[in-house]
């Protein structure tokens, strides 16, 4: 409430806990009915220039008319301060979750996407991350391994199996030599997608980095070797309206797949000290999760040498 009435919302006392985890985030209704969304940033995560650049990097998407969440702006100012917290404030925008089953749906995803990347690509982050194999795979690993919940029965399995697929991401990486690098959401699949009237929405920018294009395209594909394909096509029927992915890309739509894998891992074990990551998730020290992630980690050996999608 003093966050609300600090950047001049009368928030009149109605506040909901949004399901969120790397922040903390509430929804605030203000005397009016209109309703708020208060996203308080986890500390030392990012710093206030890193926090500015994604502010400054979705307000330049919606100046070119862009469907994204964009933060409000006080004298200027996007992000703010308050009893030693950080806090952005964005108005409450409504949606369903995307039908991603539907051509149609894919192929407007696609020529949105295509509109952000070319956005993205008039300019440079300097104080975001750059997506690589040390910051999602390597540092991810050794997270892991320093964690303790790996059962002992199971982590000379996994310091092998995680380390043969990071060699295997390494190797796909270097056959296809450098790549787009460009602005990118970073973190966009399904659940960052509100589909409204007018098509989807982009929200949670959190993690965008500089990174290839593709990365923002190969969470919507889902379903056996066939289904991705029919929906790759989808995607680009829409995509090439307004820009194209360079087909070498498409080699590294599994190593990314895995560097999600092993990233997610990381990211729990490292959060776990926080309160609300035990009571979400409880499987994580189970001795059957483990059993689990070892085999998506072995099916990804498996797919990183399958025929990569096909570009058309």
């Amino acid at each position: 409430m003093a966050a609300a009435d600090a950047i001049g919302i009368a928030a009149s006392g109605r506040l909901l806990a949004l399901n969120s985890y790397e922040n903390r985030v509430y929804q605030v209704a203000d005397e009016a009915g209109v309703l708020w969304v208060f996203k308080v940033y986890r500390p030392n995560r990012w710093s206030d220039a890193a926090i500015l650049e994604e502010h400054r990097y979705t307000l330049e998407l919606a100046a070119h008319e862009l469907p994204v969440a964009r933060p409000l702006q006080r004298d200027g100012n996007t992000l703010f301060h308050l009893a030693g917290q950080r806090y952005a404030a964005f108005e409450y925008l409504a949606g369903r979750a995307p039908e991603l089953d539907r051509p149609d749906a894919l192929e407007l995803l696609g020529r949105t996407l295509a509109r952000v990347h070319a956005v993205g690509r008039v300019a440079r982050f300097e104080h975001r991350p750059v997506l690589s194999l040390q910051r999602l795979g390597s540092d991810a690993r050794e997270q892991v391994l320093a964690s303790g919940f790996v059962p002992a029965a199971l982590q000379d399995r996994y310091a092998d199996i995680s380390a043969q697929l990071l060699d295997r991401v390494a190797d796909e990486f270097d056959a296809v030599g450098p790549v787009s690098q460009l602005r990118i959401h970073g973190d966009c699949h399904p659940g960052n997608i509100l589909w409204r009237a007018t098509g989807p929405l982009f929200v949670d920018f959190d993690d965008c980095m500089t990174g290839p294009a593709v990365q923002d395209l190969w969470m919507f594909l889902a379903g056996g070797p066939a289904e991705q394909q029919s929906g790759w096509m989808h995607l680009m029927r829409g995509y090439e309206s307004f820009g194209e992915v360079d087909a070498l890309e498409l080699r590294l739509v599994e190593p990314l797949r895995s560097l999600r894998i092993l990233h997610y891992a990381g990211w729990l074990a490292a959060r776990w000290d926080d309160p609300a990551f035990p009571r979400a998730f409880p499987w994580f020290s189970e001795p059957r999760y483990w059993e689990r992630h070892l085999q998506d980690l072995m099916e990804q050996l498996s797919n990183i040498d399958e025929p990569p999608l096909l570009a058309r």
